[in-house]
């Protein structure tokens, strides 16, 4: 017998149907004839003993006469060393059915672990849910800093590297408060997991916050009265919208938060009794509070009715469909206190220095701690200013035996900050100015 050739094999028709060939080396192929075509299936005949056996080496043309010849000669090599080619194939085909089976119960496994991305998902809608503003900025910093670089790992592999990789990118751009606040983010999430047996470990439990970016520093930038003054003679060079200059003045006046500020509505507001209503939702610790207006606060808002675009809002955006971003007010502040030489971002105020005063960059947040510094400089008792910053009294047994409102003493205490801020910002050039006590200073958080 000598061996087929390609020539040969592809001469073949369907009158060759049933026609057996044969090949060195006991290889027997049977014509087939189907819809498909000629084809001639291959086959080995081998002894086992007294046994005769036969193990398929493949169809032609789906397979290669070479790979047919490759086939026989690794079941004769089988049959030198005493093994059944058969037993070996279908020990071959087993394995890689369990092979195959582990892979894919290992890939099933790999879909089923948690990931980040996952975990947060869980942890905003079961605890982030119950923050006033339903988790929304928390997704804002993770999804800016945190989850581009953790995302996609599963919640159990997440090391401290890891931790460490998204607080060292925070401090390279020089926002170190902003590096320690997302350490306690990503601690507070993966406490979270923790308690739900998602992982046994915190990844961020041996992370010590204080070496993240140096000491914490606690802000007291406080504008002074000359300050003040050179604020009301800058104001219209820095171009800014006429709303915004009366919420900086009403932040003044009132000593509210710049979140209060941009979600008042008119609604909240009565001129008439003189009284401006923040409601709990608005509040920062969730307690409502009431601002009794000075004659200062009410020019304020009498001008903003002057301004007004919205039913709803007294600082609307500028498409009337919601109130003002309140970071909208503090970049628009920023924008105009840049450093010496640094350039206005694209789209943003080319009015670069138009606020900067003496003492340096000031923040919305800084008018709310002046506004109790002068209650103070002018004699109002501090556990008034505590009441007139809506601040949860911190000695326990104060605070739950002492529930007096001090409703006149506040009246009063704004009164006077609006007397003292009508005189500092009047073109009277002769007001002499409160000497600072800073240890009357309120941490106005």
């Amino acid at each position: 017998m000598a061996k087929l050739t390609i020539k040969e094999l592809d001469a073949l028709t369907s009158a060759d149907k049933g026609r057996t060939l044969y090949e060195d080396g006991n290889i027997r192929g049977e014509v087939r004839v189907n819809k498909n075509g000629v084809s001639v299936a291959f086959s080995y005949r081998y002894r086992v003993g007294k046994a005769q056996k036969e193990i398929r080496l493949g169809v032609y043309p789906h397979a290669s006469i070479k790979e047919i010849r490759d086939r026989r000669k690794w079941a004769a090599d089988l049959l030198s060393i005493g093994k059944d080619p058969n037993l070996e194939k279908q020990i071959e085909k087993e394995l890689n059915q369990q092979a195959q089976a582990a892979l894919k119960a290992k890939l099933t496994a790999n879909e089923q672990r948690m990931t980040v991305n996952l975990l947060f998902d869980r942890w905003e809608k079961l605890d982030l849910v119950n923050r006033k503003d339903q988790g929304k900025e928390m997704r804002r910093m993770f999804e800016k800093d945190v989850l581009p670089i953790l995302g996609t790992l599963a919640v159990e592999d997440v090391r401290k590297a890891h931790i460490i990789k998204v607080v060292d990118a925070l401090l390279a751009r020089g926002v170190n408060r902003m590096a320690k606040l997302m350490l306690s983010a990503m601690r507070q999430m993966f406490r979270f997991a923790q308690d739900r047996d998602i992982i046994e470990n915190d990844p961020t439990s041996s992370i010590r916050k204080a070496k993240i970016g140096g000491k914490d520093t606690i802000r007291d930038r406080c504008l002074s009265e000359v300050e003040i003054k050179d604020l009301k003679s800058k104001l219209p060079d820095g171009h800014l919208l006429k709303s915004t200059e009366c919420a900086i003045w009403i932040m003044l006046s009132t000593c509210c938060r710049i979140g209060e500020v941009c979600k008042s509505e008119w609604q909240h507001l009565d001129l008439e009794s003189r009284t401006w209503r923040i409601p709990a939702e608005n509040s920062k610790n969730g307690k409502a509070h009431t601002i009794y207006l000075s004659d200062f606060a009410i020019n304020q808002f009498e001008l903003l009715k002057t301004l007004r675009t919205s039913d709803k809002w007294i600082f609307p955006n500028t498409i009337n469909t919601d109130h003002v971003c309140e970071k909208s007010i503090t970049k628009q502040l920023g924008d105009r206190q840049l450093a010496d030489g640094r350039k206005p971002m694209r789209g943003r105020s080319k009015h670069a220095d138009s606020l900067k005063l003496a003492e340096g960059k000031w923040t919305p947040h800084d008018l709310r701690r002046t506004g109790a510094t002068i209650m103070g400089n002018l004699g109002v008792r501090p556990d008034v200013i505590e009441k007139c910053l809506n601040h949860i009294e911190q000695n326990k047994m104060k605070r739950t035996y002492q529930h007096q409102s001090l409703i006149a003493e506040q009246q009063q205490a704004w009164r006077l900050l609006g007397e003292r801020l009508e005189l500092i910002t009047s073109n009277n050039h002769n007001v002499i100015p409160i000497s600072t006590n800073h240890a009357a200073t309120h941490a106005a958080a």
